[in-house]
């Protein structure tokens, strides 16, 4: 009896040891499990090869054959006076700095970079378009390869150069821009400055030519004086003589058709695939805004949406859009288009109340939109039409409109589509020097042409020959101004 109370005594404390046993080691297993993650977490956090979340940005990295090139153009800056070692100079949104180090290489010490993103200690957190710099901070102000050309506000940038640089400062500027309707655009652009010297030198790793140009900063004073002496040139008898770059661009636009086409409304469509568009020939990108000009819009497809937006070559610019229209039919479909403005009035040689004639002669259904003729202005004492459609509309002085719409720095594209009036505007234009202003016309002219609907017969809608039409073409092109033959 004393045996068997004994064996059912010590099996609860055998049990119990076994229990504390496995629960202990469970306890410790846990523990040395958690401080193995901890110890791996921690060499992970530490290991520049795992973790980037703490590691240093890379800095752009400096190409020996940039900096060997900047160096050789800085040297001849300097032995050409434009550039002293003295000279506190700035370069322009410049990624790594190479210019920057070219010019402390060669002992222009006070020398810094701006760019988007830092790259201490030779560039600065800045833009070309935004300097954070004081007014007339710098002597010399570099601008490198394709740092303006692919500026998103080519104005902006200019501003800022001529606001940051002291008077007295040059400003040397490289681009792929060679053509010579481009570098008189950036001579205007940059008018703080007066043009020095162009050349064209030899850039690195395979990039081919570039052009040099160096500007030298004019004191308010002087530049008063220029932009007076101009205007007084001009305003002698209000007229503006076609620069000379343009005049050259007229020689590479495609010949005028010289022999009146029996099909005029198969020649003229045709002829669309010979235009040269200037902006095909020519660099635009130096200009201060882009504008396109449609007198006698009529509807937004007419000639807006179907031909501008789809088939002018824009160089990737935004063009502000101005629709002139007298028919008020066609108002409404303006209302939402973005980017366009329409101006709701007849463009004419003074401001007046005209007559718009809605004239329906034979074959006029082949130009009807919207069950709408073709319209053309009259003044009020001579609209007697009794088969027209007329209405009473305001008129305005195209001419000064413009001039006061645009300048020479901006770019201007227009097409004059206006039944017969072309031959009122055109003189008004170069009246008041508003020629000056277009870079490129598309102009319809209208003459007694033969008719789709009735061989053999002609258009009683209109009085002028081909062969007026054909002057006026001439003598646009022999003033200067690229004109193309429109339908």
């Amino acid at each position: 009896m004393r045996h068997t109370g004994i064996t059912a005594g010590t099996k609860p404390n055998y049990v119990r040891t076994t229990l504390t046993r496995i629960f202990m080691f469970c306890l410790i297993f846990i523990a040395l499990r958690f401080a193995y993650f901890c110890f791996i977490s921690t060499l992970d956090s530490s290991s520049p090869s795992i973790s980037t979340v703490h590691s240093p940005p890379s800095k752009p990295k400096h190409s020996d054959q940039a900096i060997k090139f900047y160096t050789t153009l800085f040297k001849d800056l300097i032995s050409d006076g434009y550039l002293s070692r003295n000279s506190k100079s700035l370069c322009l949104d410049t990624p790594s700095g190479d210019d920057v180090l070219a010019l402390k290489n060669i002992g222009v010490w006070n020398s810094i970079g701006v760019f988007k993103k830092s790259s201490k200690p030779l560039v600065i957190s800045g833009q070309g378009i935004k300097q954070p710099f004081n007014d007339d901070s710098f002597s010399f102000i570099f601008s490198g390869i394709n740092t303006l050309d692919l500026s998103n506000n080519q104005s902006l940038f200019a501003n800022e150069v001529g606001r940051t640089l002291k008077p007295q400062g040059h400003f040397v500027l490289l681009t792929f821009s060679i053509d010579t309707y481009s570098f008189n655009s950036f001579i205007e652009l940059f008018d703080c400055c007066t043009f020095m010297r162009s050349r064209q030198v030899k850039g690195y790793s395979g990039l081919g030519f570039v052009r040099e140009i160096v500007m030298k900063k004019e004191s308010d004073f002087v530049r008063r004086e220029l932009i007076r002496e101009s205007v007084g040139k001009v305003s002698e008898d209000n007229v503006c003589a076609v620069p000379g770059y343009k005049k050259e661009t007229v020689r590479k636009a495609e010949p005028l058709i010289m022999e009146e086409p029996l099909k005029p409304w198969i020649t003229l469509k045709t002829n669309i695939k010979n235009v040269k568009y200037l902006s095909s020939v020519a660099d635009i990108n130096f200009k201060r805004r882009y504008v396109y000009v449609d007198v006698g819009a009529r509807s937004y497809g007419s000639s807006i949406a179907s031909w501008f937006k789809k088939q002018y070559p824009k160089q990737n610019k935004t063009f502000e859009i101005y629709a002139i229209e007298a028919d008020k039919i066609f108002y409404d479909e303006y209302k939402y288009k973005k980017g366009v403005t329409l101006v709701p009035y007849a463009a004419w040689i003074r401001n007046e109340s005209l007559f718009f004639e809605i004239n329906q002669d034979p074959g006029g259904h082949k130009n009807l939109v919207k069950g709408r003729g073709m319209g053309r202005i009259k003044p009020v004492q001579s609209a007697t039409s009794s088969v027209a459609e007329v209405d009473k509309i305001q008129g305005f002085d195209f001419a000064n409109w413009l001039k006061s719409t645009v300048s020479e720095k901006d770019f201007v594209v227009m097409k004059m589509d206006v039944e017969g009036t072309e031959f009122d505007l055109i003189p008004r234009l170069f009246e008041t020097g508003a020629i000056c202003l277009i870079d490129e016309i598309f102009l319809e002219c209208h003459y007694n042409r033969w008719q789709r609907c009735c061989p053999g017969e002609r258009s009683p809608k209109y009085e002028k020959t081909y062969g007026q039409c054909l002057d006026l073409f001439t003598s646009l092109r022999k003033s200067g101004v690229l004109v193309h033959q429109w339908w």
